[in-house]
């Protein structure tokens, strides 16, 4: 500790006040004057110079600073504690139906029963709740059944960080019982679910995926667990991410592709992703800031739905980026995260981000009736897997829908605004710089938390103003492209649309549309105007009512 202190004071003495103030190093007054030629380094960093008059009126107002900086640092700030400024994605003059109607969600009379457990494992939720419903199996066996294959594989997957089998069984005993005295909460009575571990169970460790976290236990439970619990749901288990929200690399290990034991999950909901696909929970929660669902779900063959921004409460949830981080369900299929999302959308009192807004699917409403886009350069060209990007395409037409070919071009580049995201973890996990607990986490190569970390605590506060102020035009830009369709397709990662629409806050639903060459699944997304995730899962359950690529199961996984 001696040493990386004294290379910490050799860091601040060539690199300037500015920079040690950016930094928050802890090594007191003491540390070294504040000089000119310490302005001049700090202003190397920024793209800036002085005049030796300039710097020599700074020295008094940056030594305040410093003071004022170390006053600050004596008031410990937990996870939970949100800035101030509260980020609203809504454009210029819009603002969401909040006419909330009943669901139709046009489930089937009956389900037939499956004979081997591993196929009840893999139906999605849709069937399950009607099968439930009607009594031909027990949440109780449902349960048991997830349970079995959590323990069966889940050690191979190294996707679960807390298995809750006691307070499981309990709950779907409580479930049946009330099914039996005419008590139906909805499509989620009795339904098995995990959530990803950065969301807070009272009575149970919330570890983050990060070693410095392991043992945290927070006394409460999310609002989007406390929801689900209302609905029916029969919580199973926790599983991994990325630690901190970033990759698969976890405390214990790294998240295993069910598709492919060698590869990992893809991050951050790294466990969710890879549960669902191995069939150990028909959905899990996760959660994106800039990719965590759309990647894992591409990764390993699901169907993922990142909400608009501000429509899922985020209390009890770890924070990352405050102006970023979305919470939303991960599935087998587009309608069982419309039924996942009708329980979790909603305005909430403890999360001054959320925006009321009603979520108004109904299985009568006209598909053909949307006005659908697609990003014509993004579907040209020789790139991997460009046919089955196609292929959807080919299948909207095949049903009758109509194309609408359209560009993505914004008028400014969306990548330096996405240092928003790395100023707002870096204040997130201040303490896990400045007391050194960064070298606790497994990842230490340059692009992992610690370094992205400390670089970001170098980005000057007017620069993350002014990053502000371009993604408030970005989003009107957004608003205006999005307002003339009612779903845009695109490839999931081709251009930059998944840090635009990260940013502008709008809904995303990524689906599976094939396997690559490698044999690794694949996936196609869909955009929709904020607070629209309504037309994105009328049209992502046309593509997988005519498609089986979301019915696809890992082979290791299938017994």
């Amino acid at each position: 500790m001696q040493r990386k202190n004294h290379l910490k004071l050799r860091a601040f003495m060539i690199l300037g006040a500015a920079t040690f103030l950016a930094l928050g190093f802890t090594l007191g007054r003491n540390a070294g004057e504040i000089t000119p030629a310490t302005i001049d380094h700090a202003a190397e960093l920024i793209g800036l110079t002085f005049s030796p008059s300039e710097k020599d009126s700074m020295l008094s107002a940056l030594n305040t600073q410093r003071d004022n900086f170390e006053i600050l640092r004596k008031t410990k700030l937990e996870n939970s504690v949100s800035p101030a400024l509260v980020f609203n994605p809504l454009p210029q003059g819009f603002y969401p139906n909040q006419n909330q109607e009943i669901a139709d969600w046009g489930l089937p009379q009956s389900v037939t029963l499956p004979e081997k457990e591993s196929d009840i494992a893999f139906l999605p939720v849709h069937q399950l709740a009607v099968m439930i419903k009607s009594r031909q199996i027990s949440s109780e066996r449902l349960t048991k059944i997830y349970l079995d294959r959590i323990k069966t594989y889940s050690d191979t997957l190294q996707c679960l960080i807390t298995l809750m089998e006691e307070p499981a069984m309990a709950r779907a005993r409580a479930m049946d019982e009330e099914l039996a005295t005419g008590k139906y909460r909805g499509p989620l009575h009795g339904i098995p679910y995990g959530i990803k571990d950065l969301l807070a169970v009272k009575g149970t460790k919330t570890t983050w995926g990060a070693a410095p976290y392991h043992e945290q236990v927070i006394d409460e439970t999310a609002t989007v667990v406390q929801k689900l619990d209302a609905a029916g749901g029969v919580l199973v288990g926790k599983f991994t991410l990325g630690a901190l929200a970033m990759g698969d690399v976890w405390y214990g290990g790294v998240t295993k592709n069910p598709w492919n034991l060698k590869q990992g999950s893809s991050g951050s909901s790294a466990g969710s992703a890879s549960a669902v696909s191995a069939g150990l929970v028909p959905f899990a929660i996760g959660t994106e800031t800039l990719g965590s669902i759309v990647s894992p779900s591409t990764r390993n063959g699901v169907t993922g739905l990142r909400p608009t921004f501000g429509r899922v409460s985020r209390h009890g949830a770890m924070a990352l980026s405050w102006s970023m981080d979305k919470i939303g369900p991960i599935s087998r299929s587009a309608l069982d995260n419309a039924i996942v999302l009708s329980i979790l959308n909603g305005k909430d009192e403890k999360d001054a981000s959320t925006i009321p807004a009603a979520f108004n699917y109904s299985a009568k409403n006209d598909v053909k009736k949307l006005k659908i886009g697609y990003f014509k350069s993004f579907f040209e060209g020789d790139r991997p897997n460009i046919k089955n990007d196609q292929a959807v395409l080919e299948v909207l037409e095949n049903q009758g829908i109509e194309l609408h070919p359209l560009e993505l071009k914004p008028s400014m580049n969306p990548g330096p605004i996405v240092n928003m995201l790395l100023v707002e973890g870096a204040a997130a996990f201040d303490e896990l710089t400045r007391l050194d607990l960064d070298d606790q986490l497994v990842a230490q190569h340059r692009n992992a938390w610690p370094n992205i970390f400390r670089s970001a605590r170098l980005i000057p506060a007017v620069e993350y103003v002014q990053m502000s102020r371009q993604r408030t035009l970005l989003i009107q830009e957004m608003h205006e492209l999005f307002a003339g369709y009612d779903v845009i397709v695109t490839p999931s990662f081709a251009g930059q649309q998944l840090q635009i629409t990260n940013l502008t806050g709008h809904p995303a639903l990524c689906l599976p549309n094939g396997f690559a060459e490698n044999g690794g699944p694949t996936s196609i997304t869909l955009l929709a105007n904020l607070f629209d995730e309504e037309k994105l899962i009328m049209l992502g359950r046309l593509i997988q009512k005519n498609t089986d690529w979301q019915a696809k199961r890992p082979p290791m996984f299938d017994r």
